[in-house]
C-alpha cells in the first residue's frame, strides 16, 4: 500500500516529519518498508508572467514574447497559440532541466534571441496537455519555484498491510489510524450533490440471483457527461500511489477506491442491453473479454455481472470490467456500480483467474458493507463535478442478505492489563477504543460493551480489543515481564518421541524429510487406480480451497511423494531418498472425518552417490528400501516383522510389493509404483519403491526389553542348502518351519541367494539357506551340528515338497 503524505494531509493535519510518522505507524502494526520522497523531473522552472505578445518579424508560426519573474524580464521566442499578455506560466529560465533530459540554453531563434523557454503539461511531465502553454492560476507568486507554487513535492510511504486490516487500505483508513495516535480529527469528505432529472429506478434495475456471492449491489446513473483528462490534482495524486490516470471518470473510481477503500466501476450506458443489470454465476467453461483485452474461461463459481436478460456478462464480479461495456471518449450516460462481494469468492476467482488486481484484493480482505452507499454518492459528485454531468433522481441500493455485524463485545479492563501486564485505566481504554471509532459503553462495575464500526472486519472478540489497546497505547510502552510457569515437569508425548526417533533414524539412512500439503487434487485417486469402494476415494472436501488442485484432504502419503518426486525431477534432481510423517484424512459420514497418523517414503535413482567407484548403473530398487524398513523396526525394537506377498494395491507393481504386517495385523504395504501411475504422473523412464506404514499401529509395538548375549567362546558351524520348492512359496514360510522347531543350537538362519533360470524346473524357484550353529558352553563336533541340521532339513522337505538342489557345503 502506497500512501501519499500530500493526500493524506487532505484528511488529517499532521505535523509529524515523514520519519516519525513511520515509525508510529510501525509501532502501531502498520510496517512502514520505505519512506520515498517524490519530485517533478525538472529544475530552474519558475512561475512567471507574460508581458507582451508580438509576432515574429521572421516567422509566421512564432511569436516574441516579454516574460517577467518579477525583478527580471526575459526576451521568449513561443510558437504556442493559446498565450496573450497578462498569462501566468511556467518558465524554464537558462540552464533549466526538463523532463527528457534537456537542458535550456540561450539561442537565436530565425534571428530573434530567446532566453528561456514557456513549457506545457506534456513538456514538464505533469500531465498529457501538448496543445499550448500551461496555464497557472493568478495567486501564484512570480519568480517561485515552480515545483513549490504548486506543491508537487511529496512524500509516499510503502506500507505492510495485513491481511486482517483492509480497513487500512484506504487513504481515510490511514487518517484514522494517525488520528487514533496522535489525538487528531479526521476530516471526511463533504458530499453534496444536486440530483435532477430522471428517477435512476425508472430507467434501470439490478437483479442479484446469488445473495450469498453478492449481499449488496449499489448503483447510480450520472448522464451527460464529457469524458476528458483529470485535472492534476487528482493525476498527481493517483500517480503518486502507483496508478496511472486514463480519464475523468476511471480515474474518479480509483480515486474513491484509495479514498474509502471501496472499489466501484463504471458502465458506458449505451452498451447495456436492457439498460439494467443481472449479477449471476458463470456457466462452466463460458469465455469472456475483459478490460485488458484478455480472453478469460471462467469456472461456474465464478460470479459475473450481467446485462438484460443475464446472458451477456459485462464484467467479472469485484475484479474487472468487460471491454463490451468501457468508457470511452464518447461516452454520455454511464451507470456507476458500487457493491459488496463475498470475500471468499473474489479471492478463488482471482486466484483460479490470475488476476490481482487492485479491487480484488480489497475485495477478497473484505470491505466495509455498510460503507458501499457513501463510496457510491462520493463518486457520483466528483464526476458530475469533473465532468459537467448530472446525477439522476435516487439510487438503486439491492440488499437482500443483510450482512451481520458485530456488536457489544464485552471487554474487562482487568483482563486486558493481565494479558498486557500494564497498569492502563480504564479511561484511557475508553478513549483509546472511541478514538479508533468504536462505541463504548458501560456494563456494570468493571466491564464495558464495544461495538467496533462496520469497515474493522477483523474486531469481533475481547482479545482483539485487547490488541488494540495495546497498539494505540504503544507496543514500547508496555513493560517486558516473564510469564509465570509452573516449576513440573512435563508429561513426555508418545507420539512425539515416536516421530523423533523415526525422524533420527531415517537421515541416519540418509533420507530427506518432505512436508506436503495435506489437500490434494481430487484426481489423485484416479491417478492412483483406486477402486470405487477403495477408503482412498472418501475424499473431503474443502469449502473454500486455494484452487482445485487443492480441494480435498489426502486419504494417504503416495501421492504426495509422488508429486515430490515429479517437482524434483523436473528441477534436475533424479536422486531421491525421502520420507514424510504426516496425518491423512478419511470421509467417515460423520461431523468429523476419521484421523490417522501415517509415514511414508519414496526412492528413486541412483543407489549411491555419483563418484568415480561406483557405477551409475546401480539404481535403487525394492529391497533397499525394504531393508530400511527393516532396520526402522530393528532399531524400534520390534521383532515381529513380516512381509506378505498377498499385496493387491493398485498403484503398486504385481509381484514386486507386499504388505508390512506386525503383532498379527497388516500396518502398511512396500513396492514398486506401477508404471501406469508413473505414466499418469508424468514421470517418464523412471521408477521408484514406496512404502507407508500406520504410525499408530507402529507406536504400540516397540519393546522397551533389551536383550543382551554375552560374547561367544567357542566357534560357530555354518551349513548352507538350496531348496528347490514352488514359485509360490515365500521364503519366510520355510525360515518359519525351521524357527517353530526352537533348536537350541540353531544360531542363526537367512536366505542368501535366490535362483530362477537353467537348472530349475519351471514355476519352481531355488532358495539358498544358511544355518548357523553353536553352543554357548563347549564347542560342537560335526556329528552334534549334522543331527540338528537333519532334522530341520528334514521338517522343511516334509512341508514343502522341497528338492535339495546341490550338495551341503
Amino acid at each position: 500500500m502506497l500512501v501519499s503524505l500530500k493526500w493524506l494531509r487532505d484528511y488529517i493535519d499532521v505535523e509529524l516529519s515523514p520519519e516519525e510518522i513511520a515509525g508510529k505507524l510501525t509501532m502501531a502494526g502498520l510496517e512502514v518498508d520505505s519512506v520515498n520522497r517524490i519530485s517533478p523531473d525538472f529544475s530552474g522552472v519558475v512561475v512567471a508572467k507574460i508581458l507582451s505578445v508580438k509576432p515574429h518579424p521572421n516567422a509566421d508560426k512564432l511569436s516574441l514574447c516579454e516574460v517577467s519573474t518579477g525583478d527580471q524580464t526575459f526576451p521568449v521566442v513561443c510558437g504556442a497559440k493559446n498565450i496573450s499578455a497578462g498569462d501566468i506560466v511556467p518558465f524554464a529560465k537558462v540552464g533549466a532541466t526538463i523532463p527528457g533530459g534537456y537542458t535550456i540554453k540561450s539561442s537565436r531563434l530565425r534571428g530573434e534571441i530567446s532566453e528561456g523557454m514557456l513549457c506545457s503539461e506534456e513538456e514538464l511531465g505533469t500531465g498529457e496537455d501538448a496543445t499550448g502553454i500551461m496555464m497557472l492560476p493568478d495567486n501564484l507568486t512570480l519568480g517561485e519555484d515552480l515545483a513549490v507554487a504548486l506543491d508537487l513535492e511529496d512524500v509516499v510511504l510503502e506500507i505492510s498491510i495485513t491481511p486482517n486490516r483492509p480497513d487500512c487500505l484506504s487513504m481515510t483508513g490511514m487518517a484514522r489510524e494517525i488520528a487514533a495516535m496522535t489525538g487528531g480529527e479526521v476530516r471526511h469528505p463533504d458530499i453534496k450533490f444536486e440530483e435532477k432529472g430522471e428517477n435512476t429506478d425508472t430507467l434501470t434495475s439490478v437483479k442479484i440471483l446469488d445473495s450469498n456471492l453478492c449481499p449488496r449491489y449499489t448503483a447510480r446513473l450520472i448522464k451527460n457527461i464529457e469524458v476528458r483528462p483529470s485535472p492534476a490534482w487528482m493525476r498527481m495524486r493517483l500517480e503518486a500511489v502507483g496508478l496511472r490516470a486514463i480519464n475523468n471518470v476511471v480515474d474518479v473510481t480509483n480515486f474513491v477506491m484509495m479514498e474509502y477503500g471501496q472499489p466501484l466501476h463504471a458502465f458506458d450506458f449505451r452498451f447495456l442491453e436492457e439498460k439494467r443489470i443481472v449479477v449471476r454465476g458463470a456457466t462452466e467453461g463460458e469465455e469472456f473479454v475483459s478490460l485488458d483485452e484478455k480472453t478469460r474461461t471462467l469456472s461456474a463459481d465464478t460470479l459475473m455481472i450481467c446485462d438484460g436478460a443475464g446472458s451477456r456478462p459485462v464484467g467479472i464480479a469485484g475484479i474487472m470490467g468487460g471491454l463490451n461495456s468501457e468508457v470511452k471518449d464518447d461516452t454520455k450516460d454511464i451507470l456507476l456500480e458500487s457493491a459488496y462481494f463475498n470475500p471468499s469468492s473474489i479471492r478463488k476467482s482471482a486466484r483460479s483467474l490470475g488476476m490481482g488486481t487492485d479491487a480484488a484484493f480489497r475485495f477478497e480482505r473484505g470491505i466495509d458493507p455498510e460503507g458501499v452507499v457513501n463510496a457510491l454518492n462520493r463518486a457520483a459528485q466528483l464526476i458530475a463535478d469533473l465532468s459537467g454531468g448530472y446525477i439522476c433522481r435516487g439510487y438503486i441500493d439491492e440488499y437482500p442478505r443483510k450482512i451481520e455485524t458485530v456488536r457489544d463485545i464485552p471487554m474487562r479492563p482487568e483482563s486486558v492489563n493481565r494479558i498486557l501486564g500494564t497498569q492502563i485505566s480504564a479511561g484511557e481504554m475508553k478513549d483509546i477504543l472511541e478514538g479508533l471509532e468504536m462505541t463504548v459503553r458501560e456494563n456494570g462495575e468493571g466491564e464495558y460493551l464495544v461495538t467496533p464500526p462496520t469497515f474493522r472486519v477483523d474486531i469481533s472478540r475481547e482479545i482483539d480489543l485487547t490488541e488494540e489497546v495495546a497498539r494505540i497505547h504503544g507496543y514500547e510502552s508496555i513493560p517486558v515481564s516473564l510469564p509465570g510457569l509452573s516449576a513440573g515437569t512435563g508429561t513426555p508425548n508418545d507420539k512425539r518421541t515416536l516421530e523423533d526417533r523415526i525422524r533420527t533414524i531415517f537421515n541416519g539412512y540418509g533420507y530427506s524429510e518432505v512436508i506436503n500439503y495435506s489437500f490434494t487434487t481430487p484426481t489423485s485417486a484416479d491417478i492412483l487406480g483406486l477402486s470405487r469402494d477403495d477408503a482412498g476415494r472418501r475424499l473431503i472436501k474443502l469449502e473454500d480451497p486455494l484452487g482445485e488442485e487443492m480441494s480435498v484432504m489426502r486419504t494417504g502419503l503416495v501421492y504426495g511423494l509422488l508429486e515430490t518426486m515429479r517437482k524434483n525431477i523436473s528441477a534436475g534432481n533424479h536422486d531421491l531418498r525421502i520420507f514424510e510423517m504426516g496425518t491423512v484424512f478419511t470421509d467417515i459420514d460423520e461431523e468429523l472425518p476419521m484421523e490417522n497418523e501415517r509415514m511414508g517414503g519414496l526412492v528413486t535413482g541412483s543407489r549411491y552417490d555419483r563418484l568415480w567407484h561406483f557405477d551409475d548403473g546401480l539404481h535403487s530398487d525394492f529391497y533397499d528400501l525394504k531393508g530400511c524398513v527393516e532396520n526402522l523396526f530393528d532399531a524400534l525394537r520390534i521383532r515381529d516383522l513380516r512381509f506378505k506377498s498377498d499385496c493387491d494395491r493398485p498403484f503398486l507393481h504385481p509381484g514386486r510389493s507386499c504388505h508390512i504386517m506386525s503383532g498379527g495385523k497388516t500396518i502398511g504395504f512396500l513396492g514398486d509404483v506401477h508404471p501406469d501411475v508413473l505414466d499418469k504422473m508424468d514421470i517418464k523412464g523412471r521408477t521408484a519403491v514406496v512404502f507407508e506404514l500406520d504410525l499408530r499401529s507402529l507406536a504400540s509395538l516397540p519393546s522397551e526389553e533389551m536383550i543382551y548375549r554375552d560374547i561367544p567362546k567357542f566357534p560357530s558351524i555354518s551349513r548352507d542348502v538350496a531348496f528347490v520348492v514352488d514359485g509360490a512359496i515365500e521364503g519366510r514360510y520355510i525360515l518359519d518351519l525351521a524357527r517353530k522347531k526352537k533348536e537350541n543350537l540353531l544360531e542363526y538362519m537367512g536366505i542368501f541367494d535366490v535362483y530362477v533360470g537353467s537348472g530349475v524346473p519351471a514355476g519352481m524357484k531355488s532358495l539358498a539357506v544358511r544355518f548357523t550353529y553353536r553352543s554357548a558352553t563347549r564347542t560342537l563336533t560335526d556329528d552334534e551340528v549334522n543331527e540338528v541340521h537333519d532334522r530341520l532339513v528334514e521338517r522343511i522337505v516334509r512341508h514343502t515338497g522341497a528338492k535339495i538342489r546341490g550338495m551341503e557345503i
